[in-house]
């Protein structure tokens, strides 16, 4: 995890829209079943997910695994209850926030601890010393962040240094369609040794190339529950960027690989990414999913890659945005 000394999962699998809401307890435990089958080691979750059922799910999935053999990584910033203070980056509600994410995750500690968005109504000093109250305390070993833009990563490194903790990783939208820490966020996490930890890889399942342009989405698909992120996907559903996706389906049988795996494959060919996130709800997804580690591109693949959904292609490193006010 980028120039720390944590190891990770080249495929990482992570419950946002899946577990506690989209897929039942069951499912979800086959889920995790599969990604440990498969070699994944490292989870991803965040207490605001299916309103912090999610974490729950999780802890009890990973319930008897070696808990040494395992890296798993929570959030804090989104609302976790009605209270005025159940939010955002104060120390009070990192505090608090860390013993709920133990408590349902059912571990002493998580690997990973990450501030979920920025927070522009606390100030930086306190959100970082309450970090390394954590950190120092046992309750987590590094700290991350989320869709944090290139200077206020610069700003927090020089405090987790001042305050001699390990701030190792950015967890970023990425895929061939979302670019935007190209710019800014990637260079500046190469110069200061973090890891990029990306989300979404397949653009919402749309580089899945299921969606058709011209055809209403695939009854019981992710654009057609609400509760799976319906809204997520919907800039995606484009017919533009829908032909565009299509044009990409010979290049993926040419190398061998179906569109889930060259999308994820994609990602993972940027040396400052650690490792890509992938949800499911099915155990087959994962074990299609995991195929893409130690995948390698070759550069006129890239190249043809970029020909195509260059057109339809986000790259404004402004895209990334935390909430102008807390929420």
């Amino acid at each position: 995890m980028g120039r720390s000394g944590m190891l990770v999962s080249e495929i990482s699998y992570g419950n946002w829209i899946t577990h506690g809401s989209q897929v039942e307890e069951d499912a979800a435990d086959a889920c995790v079943r599969a990604a440990l089958d498969s070699g994944i080691t490292t989870f991803d979750t965040a207490d605001v997910y299916a309103g912090t059922r999610a974490e729950s799910v999780l802890g009890r999935a990973l319930k008897g695994e070696r808990r040494e053999g395992l890296e798993i990584f929570t959030k804090v910033f989104w609302p976790t209850g009605s209270g005025r203070n159940d939010r955002g980056l104060s120390r009070k509600h990192i505090m608090e926030s860390i013993n709920g994410s133990l408590q349902r995750l059912q571990t002493d500690y998580v690997d990973l601890y990450q501030a979920h968005r920025y927070d522009y109504a606390t100030p930086l000093e306190e959100t970082m010393v309450a970090f390394a109250d954590i950190v120092h305390s046992g309750k987590a070993h590094y700290i991350g962040v989320s869709e944090w833009k290139a200077s206020e990563i610069r700003a927090a490194h020089a405090l987790a240094t001042e305050l001699k903790i390990s701030l190792v990783s950015s967890q970023p939208q990425y895929s061939m369609l979302w670019r935007v820490i190209e710019a800014e966020v990637v260079p500046t996490c190469e110069e200061l040794g973090l890891g990029q930890i990306v989300w979404s890889p397949m653009a919402q399942g749309v580089l899945s190339g299921k969606y058709l342009p011209g055809q209403p989405p695939p009854a019981g698909s992710r654009a057609t529950d609400e509760k799976s992120g319906a809204g997520f996907i919907a800039r995606w559903l484009d017919d533009d960027v829908l032909t565009r996706v299509q044009q990409l389906k010979p290049l993926a049988a040419d190398a061998g690989l179906t569109m889930a795996q060259l999308a994820v494959a994609w990602v993972l060919q940027n040396p400052n990414v650690s490792s890509a996130i992938v949800g499911a709800t099915r155990p087959e997804q994962v074990y299609d999913n995991v195929k893409a580690s130690g995948v390698k591109l070759d550069a006129d693949l890239m190249k043809a890659i970029d020909e195509i959904v260059e057109p339809v292609t986000e790259r404004d490193p402004g895209k990334t945005q935390s909430p102008d006010e807390r929420p």
